[in-house]
C-alpha cells in the first residue's frame, strides 16, 4: 500500500522485503547433498537403515569447510575431515519447489599429492571462479583448477593451518594465513614463495581477513587474545590492536608520539581468551571479532573504537579452529541495521549486528544423528556441530546485495556443514507481507515520511467515518 501510494521509494521497498527475508530463513530438507559415501546412521543408539536419506552424507568423516563463489554463486566447493574436497553444481537443482539430491561434479581424494589430513578452510579465487585455494592440517596450501578439479600449485608452510585469507579486492594476490606459528606468513599466488611475515603475536595464529576497502589492510586474531592490524606496505606493518576496554578507539587504541609514529599499548586485548572468528562488513566500516570466551564485539574500523554492541549470554564458541561468520551483504537492510550470521554450534544465529539483538535462530529439523556405521563394519559417534557456513545472495553473488535468485534455479541460501558429514541448505520461507508488517518494518526502518502520510490517513478516515454535528 505505501509503495502504490508513493510514500515508500522503490529502494527503500527493496531493502524492506529484503530485510523481512533475512528474518524468514528457515530449515530446507528438501535440499541434500549425497557425496557417495554409504552406511548406516544411527539415531540415539539404534540404527536405522529404512530411511534411504538417513544413508546419505557429503562427506561421511565430516564436513569440515565450505566456500561459493562470488560471481555466478553456482559452484560451492566443501572439504571434508577426511580430507576429500567435493564440488557441487547448484544449478542441478531443476525445480526449487521440488527435493532434489545434489551429486558432486568433481571429487579429490586423500592422496601423497592431495591433501593427507583433514580440511580447515577453502575460498574462491577474488576475480575469477576458475581456481580456488584449500588448506589442512597437513601443513600445506594448494591451488586448484575448478573445471579440470585438478591440482596448480602446492605451498608447504611447515606448520597446521588454521585459516587463510585472501583480499577481496586486491591485485596482489597475497594470502595471509593462520598457523600453529605465530608469525603470519603471506604467500605469494604469482611467485610460489612466501615473501613476508608478520610477527607480533604470541602463540597460533586462528582467524585471518582483509579490509574489503583497503587492499593492504589485513586484521589478524590469535591465541593471546589479541586482534591486530596491519598494512604490509609498512615496514612496520602493525599500525594498531584492538582493546575490548577502548570504547574511544583514538587511531587502534595507538598514541601519537611527536614523531608521528603510533605506539601501542602492548595490554590491548579484544578478548581474555583466543580469538578464533574475524570477519567485516561488505563496506569495510566495522570488523567482527569472536572469541573462547563466548564474546562476539564489533570494532569501528575507522578508529578501532569498540562498539559495545551485546550479544548476551547465548553466544557459544568453544572450538580450537576458525570460526567462518559473515554478515548481510551492503545494501540488503538500511544502513546500521546489517545482520550477523555466527555458526553457534548446532544451530545459526541471526543477530542485529549493533545490537546484539537475536532475530531468529536457524535449527535443523529431525532425530539428531549420533553416530555413523559405515559400510567397512566401523562405527564413530559424531557430534552434529556446524564447522563452516556460506551464503548465496542474489544474482549468484556470494557477497552481492539480494535474498532471491534472479535468473537461477534455486533461491538465495546459506549452507551450512556438519561434522556428522551433511551439508545443509537454509532458505527463506517466501510469503506475502500483510499491511501490518508492512508498518513495522517501515517503523523500525524510520521512515518519517511514510509514518506521518499513514498518520494524515488515519485521521481522514477516523473524520470520514462518523457523522459530524454542528451546534
Amino acid at each position: 500500500m505505501n509503495q502504490s501510494t508513493g510514500a515508500v521509494g522503490p529502494g527503500v521497498f527493496a531493502r524492506l522485503q529484503t530485510t523481512r527475508l533475512l528474518t524468514l530463513f528457515q530449515s530446507s530438507p528438501q535440499y541434500r547433498f549425497d557425496g557417495g559415501e554409504r552406511g548406516v546412521a544411527i539415531h540415539d543408539g539404534e540404527a536405522s537403515s529404512s530411511e534411504a536419506a538417513t544413508s546419505i552424507w557429503a562427506h561421511q568423516a565430516g564436513a569440515s569447510a565450505l566456500a561459493i563463489e562470488r560471481f555466478d554463486g553456482r559452484i560451492l566447493v566443501s572439504g571434508g575431515s577426511d580430507a576429500s574436497i567435493k564440488l557441487w553444481d547448484l544449478e542441478q537443482c531443476g525445480n526449487p519447489s521440488k527435493p532434489h539430491t545434489f551429486k558432486p561434479v568433481g571429487t579429490i581424494r586423500p592422496s601423497p599429492q592431495t591433501h593427507r589430513f583433514g580440511i580447515t578452510h577453502l575460498s574462491f579465487y577474488p576475480f575469477d571462479s576458475a581456481a580456488f585455494i584449500s588448506t589442512s592440517y597437513d601443513q600445506t596450501l594448494k591451488l586448484w583448477s575448478t573445471e579440470e578439479v585438478r591440482l596448480s600449485a602446492s605451498f608447504s608452510l611447515g606448520s597446521k593451518i588454521y585459516t587463510h585469507a585472501i583480499s577481496p579486492i586486491a591485485s596482489h594476490l597475497l594470502v595471509a594465513c593462520g598457523t600453529q606459528h605465530p608469525a603470519v606468513p603471506l604467500v605469494d599466488l604469482r611467485s610460489g614463495s612466501s615473501i613476508q611475515s608478520l610477527t607480533g603475536h604470541g602463540g597460533a595464529i586462528l582467524a585471518t581477513a582483509w579490509s574489503p576497502r583497503h587492499e593492504y589492510v589485513l586484521a589478524t586474531g590469535g591465541v593471546d587474545g589479541t586482534v591486530r592490524i596491519w598494512d604490509i606496505r609498512r615496514a612496520g606493518a602493525l599500525i594498531g590492536m584492538l582493546d575490548r576496554e577502548d570504547s574511544l578507539g583514538l587511531y587502534y587504541n595507538g598514541l601519537l608520539g611527536s614523531d608521528g609514529k603510533v605506539r601501542m599499548r602492548a595490554s590491548a586485548k579484544a578478548h581474555v581468551a583466543p580469538v578464533n572468528g574475524l570477519t567485516w562488513t561488505d563496506d569495510g566500516d566495522y570488523i567482527i571479532s569472536a572469541g573462547h570466551d563466548n564474546r562476539i564485539h564489533v570494532w569501528d574500523a575507522a578508529t578501532g573504537r569498540n562498539t559495545l554492541a551485546s550479544f548476551g549470554p547465548t553466544i557459544r564458541n568453544t572450538q580450537l579452529a576458525s570460526v567462518t561468520m559473515f554478515t548481510s551483504p551492503v545494501g540488503l537492510t538500511h544502513p546500521g541495521r546489517e545482520f550477523l550470521f555466527w555458526p553457534n554450534e548446532t544451530e545459526i544465529l541471526v543477530c542485529d549486528l549493533h545490537n546484539g539483538d537475536i532475530i531468529t535462530r536457524l535449527r535443523g529439523t529431525g532425530a539428531a544423528v549420533a553416530g555413523v556405521r559405515s559400510s567397512k563394519k566401523s562405527e564413530r559417534s559424531v557430534k552434529n556441530r556446524i564447522s563452516s557456513i556460506a551464503w548465496r545472495g542474489a544474482g549468484g553473488s556470494g557477497g552481492s546485495s539480494g535474498v532471491v535468485m534472479g535468473g537461477t534455479n534455486m533461491p538465495g541460501a546459506v549452507f551450512s556443514a556438519h561434522l556428522d558429514g551433511q551439508i545443509r541448505a537454509w532458505t527463506p520461507r517466501l510469503e506475502a507481507l500483510d499491511d501490518n508488517a508492512e508498518e513495522d518494518l517501515l517503523l523500525d526502518a524510520g521512515s518519517a515520511k511514510a509514518l506521518k502520510r499513514k498518520a494524515l490517513d488515519d485521521v481522514y478516515k477516523s473524520l470520514m467515518g462518523q457523522k459530524i454535528t454542528f451546534t
